[in-house]
């Protein structure tokens, strides 16, 4: 027996069973910019035929142009997928959640709802939708797009373990997963949430300094991403502190060292530090508005 699933718009826990995502239905409620990543993510991978695929967006054109570009199908309506769908991952700004909310809540009451709505507790979302309702919180980022999501998740009081699992599953086709308390979701926000726009202001600023220095903005954006790219895979890959493979760079009076200082001297660990608290927070502050 298939499940259906519904998804709006997360390092990597182990899923307790197999689940059958390739023979699951998805409805994408509010394919925005992190639907689509995850929309494009499940297609590419192939963990889902695109013909099991329902996407809605604000504008109904644009569900209709989603379908023709991916091959997925294009729900009228929020109602219509939700119908269609035994768990709804609500894709949508959290400004807007409530109302959405409002149109398919009766609905929602038998299904599961898979919330990536920054900050808004599962506490608030069960009170919204009335009844029975199982949630868990998801919070990915835009690199599932190409298969290397990191998404961490939290289950609702009346989630099931089967519901966790399930949404790990979703999004374990699409990158790495980690389960976490839900009081630490709105610092995943800020880390890894927000963090990929952190990470291409970097790199901008690593291409602009090599053009600086003669390099052509070709060469120096290819490089600069490599550069992070091949840094971020030999991290993952060995699972040594960074610490110390910054320390295998930097020898004695060398370049890196003298960087290093600059770097230093600037506050570029105080002002990462400071933008993933004060996304945090942001994050925080959207899920206290009603």
């Amino acid at each position: 027996m298939s499940r259906t699933i519904a998804v709006g718009c997360y390092l990597s826990g182990v899923v307790s069973e197999k689940l059958p995502l390739s023979e699951s239905t998805i409805a994408v409620i509010g394919a925005g910019n992190m639907g689509q990543a995850i929309l494009r993510g499940l297609v590419s991978t192939q963990a889902v035929e695109p013909s099991r695929i329902w996407v809605t967006t604000r504008r109904p054109e644009g569900a209709r142009k989603l379908a023709s570009e991916w091959g997925v199908r294009a729900a009228s309506s929020n109602a219509e997928a939700v119908a269609a769908a035994d768990a709804i991952v609500m894709a949508v700004k959290p400004q807007i959640f409530h109302g959405v909310i409002e149109e398919v809540k009766v609905d929602l009451r038998s299904k599961l709802t898979i919330s990536v709505a920054a900050g808004v507790s599962t506490g608030r979302i069960e009170a919204w939708v009335g009844g029975p309702a199982r949630v868990v919180r998801a919070m990915p980022n835009t690199p599932a797009s190409i298969g290397e999501g990191a998404t961490a998740l939290c289950r609702g009081a009346r989630s099931t373990a089967a519901d966790l699992a399930l949404a790990e599953a979703l999004f374990q086709s699409v990158g790495r997963t980690a389960v976490v308390d839900e009081e630490h979701l709105d610092a995943v926000t800020g880390l890894s949430g927000s963090g990929p726009a952190y990470v291409f202001l970097m790199i901008e600023a690593f291409a602009d300094a090599g053009v600086k220095v003669g390099l052509s903005r070709e060469i120096a954006q290819s490089l600069a991403t490599q550069t992070i790219k091949g840094s971020a895979q030999l991290l993952l890959e060995t699972g040594e502190h960074p610490g110390r493979l910054k320390d295998r760079v930097t020898s004695p009076g060398g370049t890196a060292i003298a960087g290093l200082h600059v770097l230093e001297a600037g506050g570029l660990r105080t002002t990462i530090m400071d933008a993933v608290e004060a996304a945090a927070r942001r994050a925080k502050e959207l899920g206290d508005r009603d």
